[in-house]
């Protein structure tokens, strides 16, 4: 389970999962470029007789610190946004399995490699060469908000006849997000060339700040406003049906604002001087195909590629706990508004948790944190499976007591000591052992490879829950509930489908067992490439 505002820096959260914030790889940067980047910098800082300017403190630039820190907060909004919909889907009773497809959605941010040398390299010189992706992306972002605001209703209207449109729903919160990821590649390029090089390493701080902001509005505050019971409770003296906004509502809010914005940065903000532009199409054009034969040179030395398949693997112990939890317990009547406000109280042990544990993984051993951390995170994955069990009977007519948030408060916030641990660790690694001579490239591979590794076991885990559930048909002879229609035959003959087996602790149970077995065969494994000499992960870059 994990909670929508988290360190962005992190796999929750990504996050995947269903109410995580996905984090992102914090590297778009690719070596073809990251050089002629670092020259834009020192050119930058020179006047045109090439002496050095003088300090810019960071109230000269405080327009383009402001401007970076509010690209950020749109690049949230969508994201945010993708995450909200899971709970309003199993809120109208979809099957896990469509909970599976629109996990999908999740997963741009983790393959954003596969285009950003792209992204990169390819311009028009005369308008801009962030801008170029930067303009192109926001308005196809707001246009995507303002079509959703039209039709999202009827997308995710559903009775007992017609569930929701969960492939049209995918379609277009994949977009988003795909539109989002590329939107982030071109604001982090864009970063490096808007400050000063005194002040770039500010560039960093309105990254973190501004997508945790603009995830907290898409996804938290949007929750609250939306649901009639807070809205009922904390901001109303008459109560009413519905919240304060509808999804509709705050589709096409933002939209309009995506839309006008875009303008306004297209018209008024200047980028790089048109003549360095023109000396860099070619250089830039080459670099491409460069930068995708550094990535295949890099898969194929055998260190790497061993480090890569336990990073696709490490994560399937942890699936049922992370994906499916927070979905369950909105099943069993846990308010999706205030599951995710406990997100919340996380943020203070979020922001310190690197902090500390980084002590203990600045050493040239940093994976034996890893190591420790590992079998107490599977743990904490029965922990829970049997918090979702004891949910039903804390139940009361006036909703759940103090002390059961108080319970999944505690549980999250132990939940994230482990985690931590072993996102900072890997991170660590990744920075021990990448060749320095193009580190940002190999970084962001590890990042990736590292993100998918979460990803692709949370789809798993949520495609296998309806199949590996069983229910009984009571009340009707001869019919059954193996299926969503013969469900609503059941419920047509006068009877109800009762779960015998739940999936999910199924998947919970068989999941710390591969953890376990993960830990015990491979983990040793993963320890001993911390022993391999330093050459190994050495590459020697295409010609």
């Amino acid at each position: 389970m994990d909670l929508p505002i988290s360190n962005s820096r992190r796999n929750g959260r990504q996050r995947r999962p269903v109410i995580s914030w996905e984090m992102k790889d914090g590297e778009t940067i690719y070596p073809s470029s990251l050089e002629r980047e670092e020259e834009a910098l020192l050119q930058a800082a020179e006047d045109d007789d090439g002496r050095p300017n003088g300090h810019r403190s960071v109230r000269a630039e405080l327009g383009n610190v402001c401007l970076l820190l509010f690209l950020y907060v749109l690049q949230g909004i969508p994201l945010g946004l993708a995450g909200s919909i899971p709970l309003i889907l199993q809120s109208k009773n979809v099957s896990y399995k469509d909970q599976a497809y629109f996990s999908f959605v999740f997963w741009p941010f983790s393959l954003k490699l596969l285009w950003a040398p792209l992204v990169d390299a390819l311009y028009m010189p005369r308008f801009g060469r962030r801008k170029s992706w930067l303009v192109p992306t926001q308005y196809l972002l707001g246009f995507f908000m303002l079509y959703l605001s039209a039709t999202v209703d009827s997308l995710l209207e559903s009775d007992d006849h017609k569930p929701p449109d969960i492939f049209t729903i995918t379609a277009v919160f994949f977009m988003l997000a795909f539109l989002a990821a590329t939107q982030d590649i071109a604001v982090d390029g864009w970063a490096l060339t808007m400050l000063s090089r005194e002040n770039v390493g500010y560039a960093s701080t309105c990254n973190s700040v501004g997508q945790t902001a603009g995830y907290f509005l898409g996804n938290v505050l949007f929750l609250a406003l939306e649901s009639a019971d807070f809205c009922n409770s904390y901001l109303r003296f008459e109560p009413k049906s519905t919240g304060i906004v509808t999804l509709s509502d705050f589709l096409f809010f933002w939209g309009v604002v995506f839309l006008v914005s875009t303008t306004l940065v297209a018209i008024m903000k200047k980028e790089t001087p048109r003549r360095q532009a023109k000396k860099e199409v070619r250089e830039e054009s080459q670099g491409v195909m460069e930068t995708y034969k550094l990535l295949i040179s890099i898969i194929r030395m055998p260190a790497v590629f061993t480090f890569c398949c336990l990073l696709l693997t490490a994560k399937v112990g942890f699936s049922a706990a992370d994906a499916v939890t927070g979905l369950k317990l909105v099943e069993a009547g846990v308010p999706k508004e205030k599951l995710a406000l406990l997100a919340v109280p996380m943020v203070p042990l979020q922001i310190l948790l690197p902090i500390l544990i980084s002590k203990y993984t600045a050493g040239p051993r940093p994976l034996d944190v890893f190591y420790k951390a590992f079998p107490f995170r599977l743990l904490i994955g029965l922990e829970y499976a049997l918090l979702v069990w004891w949910t039903p009977s804390m139940r009361q007519e006036t909703g759940f007591p103090l002390g059961y948030y108080g319970m999944v408060l505690l549980s999250y916030a132990v939940h994230q000591v482990a985690l931590y641990s072993m996102y900072v660790a890997t991170m660590a690694f990744h920075a021990k052992v990448s060749d320095p001579l193009i580190g940002g490239t190999y970084m962001t591979l590890l990042n990736t490879v590292t993100n998918l590794g979460g990803n692709w076991p949370s789809t798993l885990a949520l495609w296998l829950v309806d199949p590996l559930t069983t229910k009984e048909c009571q009340g009707a002879a001869g019919q059954a509930c193996n299926s969503p229609e013969a469900t609503g035959l059941c419920s047509q003959m006068g009877g109800t489908c009762v779960t015998l087996l739940d999936g999910y602790y199924v998947e919970s149970l068989v999941c710390v067992l591969i953890g376990f077995g993960w830990w015990f065969w491979l983990g040793k494994r993963l320890k001993r490439l911390q022993d391999t000499r330093p050459s190994a992960w050495q590459c020697q870059r295409p010609n």
